[in-house]
């Protein structure tokens, strides 16, 4: 088998071999700094027996490889799979079953974000190189080096799944893991739904009922435009701009034209479309006030603490980072009354949600 796969007969005798196997290692290289959806420019696969990278620069008709991706009889064994997922989906379709080894790898109690050299050196004991890892995986032709460290990138996936699941499966963790991987399985968190994008802005929370829909419709529209134009979302708007539109809510083109960070010309290419969504969001004139910094509750503050102290206790029991079982997000959450968190479903629930909520009920 040739180290790089660029014609479409190589491809299907590569993909005939791997339909075969229960499982095979899957990695991507690929480019988004200037473009809304990732280029795809090599898709690294391995059996046991057989390795070799995919050009799908020079083949952008993956659908012979698509079908092994989505075979349900194929484990697809891969590392913090999710951007790769996002950038297989439109091409291949949904690539499942996963067996996601940074995900495995945090619930034998390594940290939450291993990463795949670490991993491997952790539960191996290879030490893999880090050269060509800023690499443009758009240019051609690849040189030898540059495609045996993308090899190595899914050489030591299958031995390192195997050595997880015998760990997990040690551990009577095995039902965990599944529970983590069926996240994996939904398409729909693998993309953003325009109406759902503000969730993805810092910052602007409590607002007012008018700045809300604002913030909600310029989010939508900046989705839509980075979608339509294949740009960065920000190239379409910046985040610390569309914070200020908010916040200020200018009404003319001159008003925007003084928001700190505003591209030269952006308020004047698209300043009635940023000034409708302020007219159809109903804010007042002037605009109420920004809601202030809240002091920090000190009730609040020790009740968080006291969970926190909980979580790191079973964690340390476990053998768990503490925030593979919480992040303080999490148990902030918790505090404020919200009870539709991950703590509370599932094996989370078991081993610690079910103790926080005592403790919630005797605070």
């Amino acid at each position: 088998m040739q180290p790089v796969i660029t014609t479409n007969p190589e491809l299907e005798a590569f993909a005939a071999h791997l339909a075969r196997a229960p499982r095979i290692a899957l990695d991507t290289e690929f480019l988004r700094e200037r473009t809304y959806r990732a280029q795809l420019c090599l898709v690294q696969v391995a059996s046991t027996e057989q390795a070799s990278c995919i050009d799908p620069l020079a083949l952008p008709d993956l659908k012979v490889l698509a079908g092994v991706l989505t075979a349900p009889g194929v484990v697809k064994v891969m590392h913090a799979s999710r951007q790769d997922l996002e950038v297989l989906l439109p091409l291949t379709g949904l690539t499942a079953p996963v067996f996601d080894t940074q995900i495995a790898a945090a619930l034998t109690g390594l940290p939450a974000q291993v990463g795949y050299a670490e991993a491997v050196r952790r539960m191996l004991g290879k030490e893999l190189p880090k050269a060509h890892t800023r690499t443009d995986w758009s240019r051609r032709p690849l040189s030898p080096e540059q495609l045996t460290y993308a090899l190595d990138d899914v050489h030591y996936l299958l031995p390192l799944a195997e050595r997880l699941h015998e760990e997990l499966e040690r551990r009577g963790r095995l039902p965990w893991l599944n529970e983590e991987l069926a996240g994996l399985a939904d398409p729909s968190s693998l993309s953003v739904d325009p109406e759902e994008a503000w969730r993805r802005l810092k910052g602007l929370r409590d607002l007012d009922a008018g700045r809300d829909r604002l913030l909600r419709a310029l989010a939508a529209w900046r989705e839509r435009a980075a979608v339509e134009h294949n740009r960065p979302r920000g190239w379409i708007l910046d985040d610390a701009v569309l914070r200020e539109i908010v916040q200020q809510v200018p009404r003319t083109v001159a008003a925007l034209e003084t928001i700190p960070e505003m591209p030269p010309g952006l308020a004047k290419r698209r300043g009635a479309e940023l000034l409708a969504m302020v007219t159809d969001a109903q804010i007042e004139d002037p605009p109420p006030p920004l809601p202030g910094r809240p002091r920090p509750d000190p009730a609040r503050t020790a009740l968080t603490k006291k969970l926190a102290g909980i979580a790191q206790a079973v964690a340390a029991e476990l053998q768990l980072a503490p925030e593979v079982l919480a992040t303080r997000r999490d148990l902030e959450q918790l505090v404020e009354g919200r009870r539709d968190s991950a703590l509370l479903h599932g094996w989370r629930r078991t081993v610690l949600g079910e103790q926080l909520l005592a403790a919630l009920s005797g605070q």
